[in-house]
């Protein structure tokens, strides 16, 4: 870890203050480059999923960008250096905030780790207090992709955040029409029909940071355990046993180990399992229609 002196955190109240301005700055530049889409609610296996639809005039762009994120081939770090219209914010002296450059969501951010850590080690208690910083200051929901058979676009550690509700109506994360349900064995869910591990607690917005990560950090761990991977015991800094992906809330937490990144040519990542899917085609959306979201969900998890 690089020892030299690191700028101070953010303000207390002020960060969504700095996310408005840095997108309209950004906007205004050029810099950020939103990809439009039509949303449209399919309903499967008890969950409303939002299934969103790359406009026709933005398709083109979705695809350059997938299929860079997609090419084996090497690519420049985005993270070292940051793209300075996308800085938001110092978090911590570990990790920043930026926009996320090319956002389906509005406001999407990243949590990135100041020096290079790879995506695939274990989160620490250092990525717990930096993302819990950001979600004391908005209603959000944190996720993280384990390695690219999860979705992660790019090796150097990043989380991302995105302010909820996902959509206008409906619940705040469609799949919480399944976690709301009375639990029949601690740490699953009845409903969900492929491996994970999922938990509910307490509020935690008005107790310390470095408190609320170690007990985030000691779930996610715990999870990890539960589901077969990593036992807890482990060093922080030991590379991931597996791809999965990572979803919490302030009153929630959920692990889903991945067993492939793609449902035919529809890529899926953490915001999958939130009830949140991309389709870049008509003819994708055909395919999510026809297999239903949750059936979509089970093909790139693993059945229990």
């Amino acid at each position: 870890m690089n020892t030299k002196a690191r700028p101070s955190p953010f303000e207390k109240g002020t960060l969504w203050n700095r996310i408005l301005k840095t997108t309209g700055e950004a906007l205004n530049c050029g810099a950020l480059k939103p990809i439009l889409t039509e949303g449209n609610v399919i309903t499967d296996g008890g969950v409303d999923f939002l299934v969103r639809v790359v406009s026709s005039l933005a398709r083109k762009d979705a695809d350059k960008i997938l299929q860079g994120e997609n090419s084996k081939r090497e690519k420049p770090n985005p993270f070292l250096p940051h793209e300075k219209a996308m800085f938001v914010a110092d978090i911590s002296p570990s990790h920043l905030c930026l926009l996320n450059k090319f956002n389906v969501i509005e406001h999407h951010l990243l949590i990135v780790t100041r020096d290079f850590e790879h995506q695939e080690t274990l989160l620490t208690v250092r990525d717990f207090e930096a993302i819990w910083r950001c979600m004391g200051e908005f209603e959000g929901l944190a996720f993280y992709n384990g390695g690219k058979i999860a979705g992660a676009s790019q090796d150097h550690k990043h989380l991302q955040l995105i302010p909820l509700p996902m959509a206008s109506s409906g619940r705040a994360v469609p799949m919480e029409s399944l976690l709301e349900q009375p639990q029949k064995r601690p740490g699953s869910v009845s409903g969900i029909p492929f491996i994970h591990a999922f938990k509910r607690f307490s509020s935690m917005t008005d107790i310390p940071h470095d408190m609320a990560a170690q007990a985030l950090f000691q779930m996610y761990r715990l999870m990890l355990q539960q589901v077969g991977m990593n036992p807890f015991t482990e060093r922080e800094e030991t590379l991931q046993s597996g791809p999965y992906n990572l979803l919490f809330t302030r009153e929630w937490m959920l692990l889903v180990p991945r067993s492939r990144e793609f449902f035919e040519s529809i890529s899926i990542n953490a915001l999958g399992f939130a009830g949140g899917l991309l389709s870049r085609t008509p003819e994708e959306m055909d395919l999510i229609q026809k297999k239903g979201g949750m059936g979509v969900l089970r093909h790139t998890a693993f059945s229990e």
